[in-house]
Parts: C-alpha cells; structure tokens; sequence
C-alpha cells in the first residue's frame, strides 16, 4: 500500500474521498461498506479471538493429528442429519467412525491410535465422510479441508482424497526464508511476473510435474530477469482443461504435477532463487462437481453456496459461494492463511474479482466508468466485504504480502488500504491493455496506429493505485484466441523463423514490434509487469523442429494443419485427450539457428534493465510526444528517456525530442542491435548531448537518429 493520504485522516472508512473528490456523492456507501467491514471483524474479534485464530481453522478443521498420533475430524455439515467417517483403515463401514454434532452443525469424531502407538488411518490411505439427509438416504463425499486428493482417469475421473500424514523423515523442511519485498530497498526493480502453469512446462507432451519446474523452469524465470512466479491451477481442479479454473478441492493441491512436498520444495528453490511466489486463487466461485467438490456436500444446494439461481454462475457452469456465512469466510480466509504458512506462498492474485464484486458478474455489462456504477444496487455488498476481510488479515499478519485483483471494472480504491476506505488489494491488472493491442493488430493497418490512444490507455489508471501493465496473459494463449506472436505473423511462424531462411517483410515485422509493443507496456503501463510463460520468445503452439531447423520447405497440406494450431489447447476429447498444443518448447530459444532467441534475449535484457533503474517503482512517466504523422512516441520516466518510432516505413535522423535532465546521454537498449534480431542500423557507442531550449514542454531537447521500428532508451552518462 501507498503512503496514508495525509496527516487528517478519517477514520471511519471514507479517506478515499480526500484522495479522489468525486467520490463525495458516494461517501455514504463507502462508510456503509466500511462499516459493515467492522463488524465483520468485530464478530471475528469476539467469536474466534480474531483473524490469527479463526484463519488458522485449518488446524481445527479437517484431520488433526495430536502428539499421541490420535485422529480428530471436524466438518461443517448443518444440512445432515447423520454423518461417519469412512476409508480405507476401517473397511468403508459407517458404524465406526459415527460423527457428533454441534450446535452449529459441525460434526466430529475421534480416530484413537493404534494399540502400539501408530496413526489408526494410514499414511496416503483413502477417506470419505458420508452423510444422512433429512430423508434417510445417503451421500458419500470428499472431505473439503482434504490436502490431498488423486485422479486415476485409467478408472474413473473422479477424485479419491487421500489421508496425507507423511511420517518426519519424508516431510519437505523448508530452507530459505522469503525474499526481500519486491521493490523494497534490498530487491531491486519493480514487480516483474512470470506467469506460469506446471503442467505445460516441458517441450515433452505430457503433464510436466513440480519437480521438473523446479530443476527446469526456476532458473530461467531468473536468467530473464523475472522476480515473481504466478502459479496457475495449482489448487485441485477435475478437469484439466479448464486451466485451474474449477476447483474441486482447495485445500489440496494438484496430485498431477505431484505431491504436497515437492511444490514445497519447488517454492523453497524459487525463494532461494530470489523470486516471490503468488498463488492464483480461485475464490470467486467453484465446480459445480457433487461426487468430489462442494456441490450438494450436506445434501443441500446451499451449505458453502447461495441458494438457487444466485448460488450460481450461467456462464461458467459453477457454483458461488456465499460470503455472508460465518463458515464460508471461515473456509475461504483460512484457504488463503494455508497456503502461506503451509506451502509458504507471498501472496495471491485473486481471480474473477469483477464476478465477485456484482451481482450481474460483469456479464453483458459494459463498464462506462460511472462511478454509479461502483456503489449501487448491482454490488454485492458481501463479496465486496469478504474481499476487504481477506486483504486487511493478509496484510495485518504478513506486512510484505501481496495481493493482485482481476477486475475489469474499474472499481476506484481498489487498490486502497481497509482502514482508508478501500477494498485493500495491492494491484490490479490492467486489463484493456491487451484488448488494446489484440483490435490495433486485427482491425488497424501500421499507418493508422492512433499513437495518442496508445499512450492513453497505457497511462490511464488511477491515481495512487498501483497496475500490473502486460501486453498479453494466460487468456490471448487459450483456445479461441491468438498470442501476439500470432497476430504479427501467423503461419509463417512455422516456415521462416530460421536464420537459414530468408528474413521476410512479416517476420522482420513481428520480431520488430513484439519487442516494441511489451516494452511499451513494461515501461509505460503500469507499477508492475507480466508475462505468460513462453510468451516472451513468441511461442509457437506447435513446430516441426527438424523442420524449422533446415531451410527445406514443407507440404501444403502439413502447413495448413500447422497454421490451425494457433494456441494453447489441453488435453480433452475434442483434441483426442492430446497433449501437443499444452507443452512450452524452450529448446526453441536455445536453438542457435532460431530467431525465437531474439525476442528471449531482448525480454532478458528488458527485465534486467529495469532492475537496474527501476522504472517500474519510480512515478507515472511525463509523456512529452505523442506525434500521429511520424508515429513517434517518447517519455521519460526513472530519469531515462524512452524513444518509440512505430513508423511501419521511415526512419528519422537528427530528429529532436525534449528532456527535462540537461547533460550526456548515451544508448542504454536499443532494439535494432542484431543479437535482438534487428538490422544494427543504429551505433551503441554515440553520445547525446542536450541543448539548452524548451522542446515539447521539456527545458532541453536532443537529436538522434530513429530506424523505423525501433525503440531507443537513452541515459545519463
């Protein structure tokens, strides 16, 4: 969080308004809001001891194993009138583990160990908790706080849960503390994400596991320069081409890439490595499975979930939680506190916030920055507040955590402290960036590039809330949507990315403005940057490698099939359960013959760039030139000068641009330099001295010579 807005605070939740006038006529809402956030908390005070107890309910929850290797299992159940616990260790009978109920609808019971001391429920053995409805029949379901659960499509496609109670001697010991906080004083350089999924890690087609990121993936996230890893689906889904995005189990982790241990092991290597590690959280709704989800758990259609057609989400074929039940925000902050204390995540970015946040879900919706639009009727008042509840414990038991919003909304101090009124997230991504770029490429020819709108969009967020700023994520890679690699050049990808092939007008092209369009976005967009993995050399979703290697051509027939294989598409029955598009090949930038290794070269220098100056933690950058006919554009931010030229044709010599530090500069990256993959047209070796006269509102100006296509970052000497 930003530094408190001044020395006359409010304190009842509506310091926001000072930051942003035009608030004022909603300043009921937000002390309303605010208000209603305190009680929560006050409740949690008075009921639970506050957030340290009530989010360590994975303690209490679940299967707690005491010093004498006794078994307590706790769960929340209101709708049964009956429930046991079966497995593996007492033969699925439901007469020998019979449950006991509260009050409150909790059940448990207790498991005694074993005559010579031993746990009576085996290590990696299988439980269920069933349960008797009002009506006499039964329901057999995995327990929710389960840590572990496993998937034999050989058998069946739904998941067993698994008793893990791993003896001492095989439990993952953690050995590195967490890295300095991004941005902090001992860690240079701004929040620079590597957005990455486990299971497409390998060039193999198959699943590739946590080991094999660790020892694979986990140095070259560093090589490039990257301080954050962003897992994606790593929370138990069913399904595994729904990426992550319909959570079976959320305590659990995902058995596909491997066990509990080796994701601890994995994150402890990123620490050593210097990375923070954020979890995509998937909080904003669930998988409507009933056999190994939280559908129907108790028998009703409303123990985690809203009831009826609020309890679910159309579109996405999911159930929805109900954040204004005591257990549900019981559940679900203590999902988030799990993760960090158990598998020692840093943070979290939290998906679907804009579902979560309206109560239309931002479906048919278009957002026209109203601020009526953030206050009204449409806001669920009780995601909203459980959004507030989860950001203020975080930040109050882990001072450096960090938490990312997806909101396409909009919503103003989202990215502001609890305590000032705000929904206390520490980010947003800056979604209509991408969309930005996807229409520019697919609807605009070069020439009518809108360098102004460019500049708009990529500026236009809001004061004092920090945006992560990307060119392209995990969504321009999914089936139904193309990278930007794809955009700029399509099939020729798999003909003409060789050096032993000539450089053709389309791939010199797209090599070009790749480089300058993630830039732009790097060091214009926002205060912090992401990137898909793989994205940065231009991923191709597949190639022929003994192909691409060699200048021989290749049939019609094989390159139309190829040219239809423009994305990331998992394996499922409409693909014959294939694993050739869910792969990252990262032999392809290592291939000396490659021009893939261009674009991996310049992200690295890129990154690495900015942890030298910063740019990312320093202000919003002054934009002095945003020039239509020469398609010019220049700023300057971190006390560099960033020069664009996105002129499709014509280069610029002697051409001045304005610079508000006098002295030398000299090139500090330029993109056309040849181990880029550009033509070596300009020399890195030139000094730049500034003139003493006013230039586009700056009090100097210089001159360089600008290639067409071309980004120049100048420095002081």
């Amino acid at each position: 969080m930003s530094a408190s807005i001044s020395n006359t605070t409010p304190e009842d939740g509506t310091a926001i308004v000072k930051l942003d006038p035009y608030l004022e006529p909603y300043k009921g809402a937000i002390k309303y809001r605010y208000d209603r956030f305190a009680e929560l908390k006050q409740q949690i005070k008075d009921s639970e001891g506050g957030y340290d107890k009530f989010s360590k309910s994975y303690e209490r929850r679940g299967f707690v194993v005491d010093a004498k290797n006794g078994v307590t299992y706790t769960e929340w159940a209101p709708g049964a009138v009956a429930a046991s616990l079966i497995g593996e260790f007492n033969n699925w009978d439901p007469k020998a583990n019979q449950m006991e109920r509260d009050q409150y609808g909790v059940w448990s019971c207790y498991v005694k160990p074993t005559a010579d001391g031993k746990c009576a429920i085996p290590h990696d053995s299988m439980v269920k908790v069933t349960f008797t409805k009002p009506d006499g029949t039964t329901v057999d379901r995995l327990p929710p706080w389960i840590t572990r659960v496993t998937q034999d499509l050989s058998i069946s496609p739904i998941y067993d849960a698994r008793f893990w109670n791993p003896p001492k001697e095989q439990q993952y010991t953690f050995k590195h503390p967490r890295p300095a906080p991004v941005g902090g004083k001992d860690q240079a350089g701004g929040l620079k994400i590597y957005e990455a999924h486990v299971g497409i890690s390998s060039p193999e087609p198959k699943c590739a596991t946590y080991v094999e990121f660790r020892d694979n993936v986990l140095p070259r996230i560093a090589e490039l320069g990257y301080n954050c890893i962003q897992m994606m689906a790593i929370m138990e889904h069913a399904y595994y081409a729904s990426f992550g995005y319909q959570v079976t189990s959320f305590f659990a982790i995902s058995s596909r890439f491997g066990t509990p241990e080796e994701l601890k092991s994995l994150i402890d290597r990123a620490h050593e490595l210097g990375l923070t590690v954020l979890l995509d959280v998937v909080h904003s709704h669930a998988s409507k499975n009933a056999e190994d989800g939280l559908n129907y758990f108790d028998g009703t259609d409303h123990c985690y979930f809203h009831e009826g057609a609020r309890g679910r989400h159309e579109l996405w074929d999911s159930r929805l939680f109900n954040y204004g039940h005591h257990e549900v925000l019981r559940f679900l902050m203590s999902n988030l506190r799990f993760y960090m204390d158990e598998y020692m995540f840093d943070g979290f970015r939290f998906d679907g916030v804009t579902s979560m946040m309206y109560k239309h879900h931002g479906m048919g919706v278009g957002f026209s920055g109203g601020y009526h639009e953030y206050f009204g009727d449409d806001v669920d008042l009780e995601a909203v507040n459980y959004l507030m509840l989860a950001n203020d414990m975080l930040h109050e038991i882990y001072p450096n955590v960090i938490s990312i919003a997806e909101d396409v909304s909009g919503m103003p101090a989202l990215c502001r402290s609890v305590q000032e009124g705000g929904v206390g997230f520490d980010y947003r991504l800056s979604m209509a960036i991408p969309d930005m770029w996807i229409k520019l490429l697919k609807e605009k020819t070069d020439d009518q590039w809108d360098i102004g709108n460019i500049a708009h969009v990529l500026t236009n967020r809001r004061h004092a809330e920090k945006s992560i700023a990307y060119a392209e994520s995990h969504d321009q890679a999914l089936v139904g949507d193309k990278t930007l690699a794809f955009w700029l050049m399509d099939a020729e990808m798999y003909t003409n990315m060789s050096d032993l092939s000539p450089l053709t007008p389309i791939v010199d092209r797209g090599i070009a403005l790749h480089k300058m369009i993630r830039f732009v976005c790097h060091s214009l967009g926002g205060e912090g940057y992401l990137n898909f993995e793989g994205n940065e050399f231009g991923h191709p979703e597949y190639v022929d490698f003994a192909i691409e290697s060699s200048p021989c051509s290749i049939s019609a027939q094989a390159r139309y099939v190829l040219a239809l294989n423009r994305w990331m598409d998992f394996p499922r029955e409409g693909n014959n359960n294939s694993f050739l598009h869910a792969r990252r090949q990262f032999n392809l930038p290592d291939d000396p013959l490659l021009r893939y290794r261009y674009l991996y070269e310049f992200d690295k220098v890129m990154n690495n760039l900015e942890t030298k100056y910063k740019w990312l933690s320093a202000p919003q950058a002054y934009v002095s030139l945003k020039n239509e006919t020469d398609k010019v554009l220049v700023f300057e931010r971190a006390g560099l000068l960033f020069i664009f030229n996105f002129n499709p044709s014509q280069s610029f010599a002697d051409y001045r641009v304005g610079v508000d530090i006098p002295g030398k500069y000299k090139i500090i990256l330029n993109s056309d330099e040849k181990r880029f993959g550009g033509h070596g047209r300009v020399e890195m070796n030139g000094e730049y001295f500034t003139t003493d006269f006013p230039w586009n509102d700056r009090r100097n100006f210089l001159q360089v010579y600008i290639p067409a296509r071309v980004v120049l970052v100048l420095g002081p000497v």
